[in-house]
């Protein structure tokens, strides 16, 4: 049974470009509808988190929005199954236990070792190569994360009414 969920940023809950504006301001567009979808997550129980290797502002104030339970950035080389397994210690869940979306190879490590793993069908060849990924119908930044937390929830509700 998953009980937290973790996503990328880059490339899961954006599309991947990163806007510049004359002032040198970093920009990212962030799809609404994933967002309702971290919102679904926690009013099911599940706790929630970001790990990206991005260590920005628009992240945090992007997981302040979401009322995300974690946030961990500026992780990499090693730094996301790191932190995913901080996590679990402090909730006393196992990887097992996890579902971790993400698209590019700084997340392979720990898309390898979590319990459920997805990635956006853009996602790189190397991640959709990860055996039993789920790679979902959506695009990175078009609503994949959303996609993701719907399959889960689903499987909530079949469990329930088992």
């Amino acid at each position: 049974m998953i009980r937290l969920f973790l996503t990328d940023v880059d490339g899961v809950l954006t599309d991947g470009g990163m806007y510049y504006s004359e002032n040198g301001d970093e920009m990212k567009k962030f799809n609404t509808r994933d967002g309702m979808g971290i919102r679904l997550l926690r009013e099911a129980g599940i706790k929630t988190g970001i790990i990206t290797s991005e260590n920005t502002q628009i992240v945090e104030r992007r997981a302040e929005k979401l009322k995300v339970d974690y946030v961990y950035q500026g992780k990499r080389d090693g730094g996301k199954l790191q932190s995913a397994k901080e996590i679990c210690e402090k909730e006393g869940i196992s990887l097992k236990e996890v579902a971790y979306i993400g698209d590019d190879v700084n997340c392979l490590e720990l898309l390898e070792n979590v319990g459920l793993a997805a990635c956006p069908s853009d996602a790189m060849t190397k991640i959709k190569a990860i055996p039993g990924i789920y790679i979902l119908s959506k695009k990175g930044g078009e609503g994949a994360m959303r996609e993701f937390a719907d399959l889960i929830l689903s499987d909530l509700e079949t469990l329930d009414s088992e």
